[in-house]
């Protein structure tokens, strides 16, 4: 059986199937992105002064990722249209280049993730707070509290307040350094992950369900690129049509990272 306008338009809509089907998705994208921002803008505007984090995530590492996704928009524009005028060979070099691009954005991302979670916050009994990155520690943490000890590299600070705008003067001329902490000392140890704080919860849930959809969009085009190349063989244009959708996919998550980029690493 034969599925009606998988190559000509709809001449209710001006669309074929898939994009108009394409469209109607990223609608409900936006929608769901779009909760997720304005809960991070409420979240930020009622935040107490002095308790939103400044300078927590590397601004180099985004601006990395922010120029990777740049480019593989690129490369996907350049897959479409080499289709468009039946070069496949230059199709399947865009696409893997468009694949290694989002699994190098990932790799970042996945580094950046290890990053927050190797770094704690660890109230001491005398009032102060170690914070850094840890070096060692007890494989059971309950028996640390008898008889082992925590190694951070980082430093001390009185308050917490300290350790919210790390683009400070004091936060840049503060010297890190191996402490090692004797299990006793410590009243409460935790790391930067999504309960830490409220930063840390919006930015996890923010940047994670944006790797979902990198990832998703990845499998997609290795399916086209792999496997199901073999469509280009019988019907040319309806697998030119498929390569059209699956990059209106991948601009739109490009698109929401240009969004994510400046309000969670430049302010």
């Amino acid at each position: 059986m034969d599925i009606p306008y998988t190559i000509k338009n709809r001449p209710d809509t001006g669309l074929y199937n898939a994009k108009l089907g394409v469209w109607l998705f990223l609608a409900s994208e936006v929608m769901l992105f779009g909760g997720l921002f304005s809960a991070y803008i409420l979240l930020r505007v009622g935040a107490p002064t002095g308790t939103w984090p400044h300078g927590w995530l590397d601004v180099r590492l985004g601006t990395v990722n922010t120029l990777l996704l740049a480019l593989s928009a690129i490369t996907t524009l350049l897959a479409w249209a080499s289709c468009k005028v039946r070069e496949f060979g230059k199709f399947k070099f865009f696409h893997a280049c468009t694949i290694l691009l989002a699994l190098t954005f990932l790799g970042i991302k996945s580094y950046e993730y290890h990053d927050k979670l190797v770094h704690y916050e660890i109230q001491l009994n005398n009032g102060k707070i170690a914070d850094g990155h840890l070096v060692e520690k007890s494989a059971d943490f309950n028996l640390a509290k008898k008889t082992g000890s925590v190694t951070l590299h980082g430093h001390e600070v009185e308050t917490h307040a300290e350790l919210m705008d790390l683009r400070s003067e004091e936060a840049k001329k503060a010297v890190h350094a191996e402490l090692i902490i004797p299990a006793s000392e410590i009243k409460h140890m935790e790391n930067y992950g999504p309960r830490h704080n409220t930063f840390t919860a919006i930015y996890f849930t923010l940047t994670g369900l944006h790797a979902l959809h990198i990832l998703g969009g990845t499998l997609v085009i290795f399916y086209f690129w792999g496997p199901g190349r073999k469509m280009w063989q019988t019907e040319p244009e309806r697998f030119t049509n498929r390569i059209e959708v699956s990059g209106l996919f991948w601009h739109f998550v490009d698109l929401v990272w240009i969004f994510l980029f400046p309000v969670l690493y430049l302010t």
